[in-house]
Formats: C-alpha cells, structure tokens, sequence
C-alpha cells in the first residue's frame, strides 16, 4: 500500500466513523514545501490530519511513544513518518524532517511537542520555529476541534462530531542570532497564536490572554466588520 492508498483508506475510515467537516483545505499549496502545524488532543489528531492534506508528499513528526499502539505505529511508518524522541533533542529527527522540506514536502507537526491532556493549547516547544527557520518553509495553522472526546464517543457507539479549519499560509521572521531564544519563543508563539485564532474559545488555553493572539483577535474582528 502506497501513501496514496493509505490516505483513500484512512479517508474512507473518518467518514464512516466520524462527522468531521473542513475548512480551507484549498490553504495547502498543491506543490512546494510546507509545515502544517496542528494542535494535537488526541491520538485520532494524526490519521485524522494525513486524511485531510491531499499531497502524496506529505509525512510528520511523530512521538516515539506512539510506537507502542501496533495500528498507529503501522499508520505512521506505511505514510514516512519520521520518529522523534521528544525528551531530547533529537538532531537526527530534525535533520530528516529539514531534508523532507528541502526536497519540496509536507510536513506536519504538532508544535506542542505532545498530546494535550487539558482539552486546551499547552505552550509550544521551540522545535517547529527551528525547522522553519532552516528550512524556509511557509508555516500553515491546522486547528482540530472535537477529537478530545472521539474515543468516549466511539465506545458509546456515537460518530464523534470533529472540525478542521485550515488557514491560510505565513512566513516567519528570520531568527534573531544575537537573541536566539527569544526569536525561537516569538516565532513558536505565532505560530500556536494562528491555530488558537482557528479554534473555538475553550480551547485557547495556554494563549487565552496572549498579547499577540489578543492582537491577532482584535485584527481578525475588524476584518470582519
């Protein structure tokens, strides 16, 4: 089975499974690279995310942890998924995922570096505004809403109700050597900004009362208007 299959598959999977709309999928450039970033609540985010990019080219980051679940792990490794060891800084994982971008891939990350156990945004690690800086790749928010309670649902033999709002694709500013770490904390908190704009207000969480998600908000409102 290539990846193409794999997504038809998986597609077939959440439709039949799950009620699950999207928005803005015509966001995802046909060609060229890209770093899909997607808050992450559950372990349904990934089939779920691969489905909807319709790219053959794309793969993601993926907690080694999910090696354990024999289905998801089978998933990952069949799409090119790149294992990472999230309680290290694991430069081989990164220096995969920038060569991936570099030859014109998709790349999807969950900026948080795990799955939320809070039904909220957590703060973002500072990985995915490295690999955007090295790779000069356009950044594109996913926000997922409803997957936090598809397990619960399915158990109870009820199709979970899930939505995916892609936005549209923005570029970082470059990182700032002499003040590296503050560069990396502004660029991951845009980012994680961008998805929390997409997402319904109980799932702001940790960027609930961030000056530039407050920012963003106020711009979005008067667009609106």
């Amino acid at each position: 089975m290539n990846r193409r299959r794999l997504r038809q598959v998986l597609l077939t999977l959440v439709k039949w499974l799950s009620h699950t709309i999207v928005f803005g999928q015509e966001n995802i450039p046909p060609t060229g690279p890209c770093i899909v970033a997607a808050n992450h609540m559950s372990c349904f985010d990934v089939p779920i995310s691969y489905a909807m990019i319709d790219r053959d080219d794309v793969t993601g980051l993926a907690a080694d942890t999910y090696k354990r679940y024999p289905l998801f792990s089978w998933i990952i490794n069949l799409g090119g998924g790149i294992w990472i060891d999230r309680d290290s800084a694991d430069l081989n994982a990164l220096r995969k995922a920038i060569k991936h971008l570099s030859m014109g891939g998709v790349l999807g990350i969950a900026p948080e570096g795990t799955r939320s156990k809070v039904s909220a945004l957590l703060p973002a690690k500072s990985g995915i505004a490295y690999l955007a800086d090295k790779a000069k790749a356009p950044i594109i928010p996913m926000a997922i809403a409803g997957t936090e309670i598809a397990t619960r649902e399915l158990q109870r033999l009820r199709r979970p109700h899930v939505t995916i709002q892609i936005g549209k694709p923005f570029q970082l500013p470059p990182i700032n050597r002499k003040d590296r770490a503050a560069s990396l904390q502004r660029n991951s908190d845009e980012i994680m900004c961008r998805i929390a704009l997409l997402l319904p207000e109980k799932y702001h969480g940790a960027y609930a009362d961030h000056p530039r998600f407050v920012e963003l908000q106020a711009a979005d409102n008067n667009a609106l208007k």
